[in-house]
């Protein structure tokens, strides 16, 4: 694809907004740009991606960063480890539910603005998490940043769905699972030498000019999309879908805690199916759904966000459990513990750039069922660990996992964004990063809670059972990527 055509393609309809002296400063502006991308020895659809996944990738690593370090900042703020651990549960709570709102907005108002300003008000609440001065504070800020970095994930596959032709798209896609996936998993691993080095309250300093540079640099360099005229935006929708989501997330989180039979957790998850239910009438109704609920009765829309939040179930879960298999069952050493787990996110950080070349040689359906099945055999392998299991034995099993969803997740996000109108990809990424959460919530609290209720049959075997959970969720994911099929290609542009 020459300049040309990729100039044209990624300002994606930027003079649909502007009157006279806006369509006078736009040559100028397109050809610094231009001379710019042509010195630094790029194309600008590869800058633009690279700016689009940085800045996600920097939003996105910050929201696990503290989970092994919870202890220091519960100390450091005069507070528990139970109440600090909400600066990571509401962050993910949030980080999924808000996305479909923030999706159909860019779908109406140009993804450039929703991504801009979304990086902003990460940034300035990343900051003010820097100097938070109480729990309560902490967890508020952190929640407000994570709701601002939201509407990145959207925005961003918005722009690489209109940038790439639907036979080009498996292989960005794959640096976008890669980020969306991957930094959180990697924020993790690394949180606790990070935190050890810089301090916790350092770090938020560090991203919040990153985050205001990336506006910045989004702002100059990416191109408008086109926006819908005469759409109404669905208010009730939004409300009712982000208040049901919550509801239901909180209550598959807090179950362990409060008891899955508890009142509260019963009068928590009564209150979200009510919250679906008239979600789902009022969508019916809507001349302008937040969510088409057409969508899940098409093949290649249901069946790769079932498969995903399937295997992200089986993924995140067995992310949760391991750590906790290898220190409490085998007496492994912190230290220890970091080196064995960071092979998965190392493997998927190597295969998820591949994996369009992947999807190309064997179809889309194949890798997610491929994937699926790499998942499913991780979590039988490390449901095999015992006492004298090898390092090599426990490396190969994460791997197999990092190596699944790096596969898989890319190919079916390529399906899904192929099988819906190019108006609505940011609430179809939405969607799919709130399903996508959805999974990973739900796998860690089921996971644990199989863990807990089965320990009178000895540590390291209940562990096996919680993983033994994982590899039937990814049973099934299977059988949902099997349920695809390839989608005939169709002009980017729409």
């Amino acid at each position: 694809m020459n300049l040309e055509r990729e100039e044209s393609t990624s300002d994606l309809s930027v003079l649909d907004s502007g009157g006279v002296d806006e369509v006078s400063v736009i040559p100028w502006s397109l050809l610094l740009r231009r001379k710019l991308v042509q010195r630094v020895g790029v194309s600008r659809r590869k800058a633009t991606l690279i700016v689009l996944l940085s800045c996600v990738f920097t939003v996105s690593f910050m929201i696990t960063l503290l989970v092994v370090s919870l202890k220091t900042v519960a100390d450091d703020l005069n507070s528990t480890t139970g109440i600090i651990s909400w600066a990571i549960t509401a962050p993910m709570l949030a980080f999924g539910v808000v996305g479909p709102a923030f999706g159909k907005v860019g779908d109406l108002w140009g993804h450039k603005r929703v991504f801009v300003w979304g990086l902003f008000v990460a940034g300035i609440f990343a900051l003010s998490t820097a100097f938070a001065w109480n729990a309560t504070s902490m967890i508020i800020f952190r929640t407000l940043s994570a709701a601002g970095g939201s509407a990145l994930g959207p925005a961003a596959m918005a722009y690489i769905n209109r940038m790439f032709d639907p036979s080009e798209r498996v292989r960005p896609l794959g640096y976008w699972s890669f980020v969306t996936a991957g930094a959180p998993v990697i924020g993790v691993v690394a949180g606790v030498p990070l935190v050890e080095l810089f301090g916790w309250r350092t770090i938020f300093l560090m991203q919040a000019p990153l985050c205001l540079i990336g506006c910045v640099v989004a702002w100059w360099l990416l191109g408008d999309t086109e926006r819908r005229a005469n759409v109404k935006f669905d208010v009730k929708g939004a409300l009712l879908l982000g208040a049901g989501s919550v509801m239901i997330l909180l209550a598959i989180n807090r179950g362990p805690a409060w008891g899955y039979l508890a009142a509260r957790t019963v009068f928590v998850a009564m209150v979200g199916v009510v919250a679906l239910t008239f979600f789902v009438r009022v969508e019916k109704r809507a001349s302008d759904p937040m969510l088409p609920l057409k969508w899940f009765g098409t093949r290649n829309v249901a069946f790769p966000v079932a498969s995903q939040a399937l295997t992200n179930f089986a993924y995140m879960g067995g992310f949760m459990i391991v750590p906790q298999l290898l220190e409490v069952g085998l007496g492994f050493s912190t230290s220890h513990i970091g080196w064995l787990i960071i092979a998965r996110p190392l493997v998927f950080s190597l295969v998820a750039p591949f994996s369009g070349r992947i999807a190309i040689r064997i179809g889309e359906r194949n890798a997610g069922v491929i994937g699926a099945i790499a998942v499913m055999c991780s979590m039988l392998m490390l449901s095999q660990i015992d006492l004298g299991s090898s390092d090599l034995f426990i490396a190969v099993g994460l791997s197999l996992s990092g190596a699944g969803l790096g596969i898989a997740s890319p190919a079916l996000t390529a399906l899904l964004a192929n099988s819906v109108d190019v108006a609505d990809l940011g609430v179809a990424s939405a969607v799919q990063q709130l399903l996508n959460q959805m999974g990973a919530v739900l796998g860690a609290a089921v996971m644990v809670g199989v863990h807990e209720a089965t320990i009178g049959s000895g540590i390291v075997r209940s562990f096996s059972y919680a993983l033994l959970a994982g590899a039937i969720s990814s049973a099934v994911g299977i059988l949902a990527a099997s349920a695809v099929r390839r989608t005939p290609v169709q002009s980017p542009i729409g």
